[in-house]
């Protein structure tokens, strides 16, 4: 995709788990990377780690201001732009206690899930290069009840991307969207993964084990291969047959 040999790539929430692998699967792969997110240190920990083509970009997607501010720093030309950025606020936080609170968390899992990646894919959409992808995560989440606002904003991901396929699709770009379902080696879960439920989530798959990070990046480079490039406006699941297709 592209027509230059080596492609630029950004990676919002690039710093750990899924975004890191994905940076790193780009980077072996001779593309540029920038990963984007709000922790200077780990970022920069992260981009010394994966070697020079990969460089970090400290920003909060969620930010407008944020997103202006770093547009300097982030590529002229954009051929992949990863939106990976999120995660459930919910975990950790405490119940709300009334209406204010109970606004406040939703408002901060859509901001973190949804607005992250719109902020994003429209301050760089000027930079989209005809033949590219952009690629947003969802979650199983959005596929099953239980998740409240987090599994809401990840199903109006896949909502958005429906109308960013069309819009994008004028330019030759596609737009598509993986949901991955329980992926181990990450920060998502915080503490709140016990053994117990680390094997009710594994036992649910038709493949006996856990996602990894890895498996997320290969379907990344897939959708942002020549060879999906007649594919776009999909929610590809990658969840070892947890939640069955049709």
């Amino acid at each position: 995709m592209g027509s230059r040999d080596t492609r630029d790539v950004v990676v919002t929430g690039g710093g750990t788990g899924i975004g890191r692998a994905v940076a790193g699967a780009f980077a072996a792969a001779g593309e540029r990377v920038v990963i984007t997110g709000r922790r200077t240190a780990v970022l920069a920990e992260t981009a010394a780690l994966l070697g020079p083509n990969v460089r970090a970009v400290p920003f909060d997607a969620t930010d407008p201001a944020q997103v202006t501010a770093a547009l300097d720093a982030l590529p002229a030309r954009v051929d992949v732009l990863v939106n990976n950025a999120g995660g459930n606020t919910d975990i950790g936080a405490g119940h709300p206690g009334d209406l204010t609170g109970l606004a406040a968390a939703w408002r901060a899992n859509l901001d973190a899930n949804v607005l992250s990646a719109v902020l994003v894919t429209a301050a760089l959409r000027p930079r989209l290069a005809p033949g590219g992808a952009v690629i947003s995560l969802s979650s199983i989440a959005a596929h099953r009840g239980g998740a409240g606002s987090y599994g809401a904003a990840k199903a109006a991901v896949e909502a958005w991307n429906l109308t960013l396929a069309e819009e994008l699709g004028r330019d030759r770009i596609t737009a598509n969207v993986i949901a991955p379902g329980y992926i181990a080696e990450t920060e998502f879960f915080g503490t709140a993964m016990t053994e117990q439920r680390h094997a009710t989530l594994v036992a649910q798959t038709s493949t006996g084990r856990a996602g990894t990070p890895a498996d997320i990046a290969g379907s990344v480079l897939f959708l942002a291969s020549p060879a999906a490039s007649h594919l776009t406006g999909q929610v590809l699941h990658v969840n070892g047959g947890a939640l069955a297709g049709r």
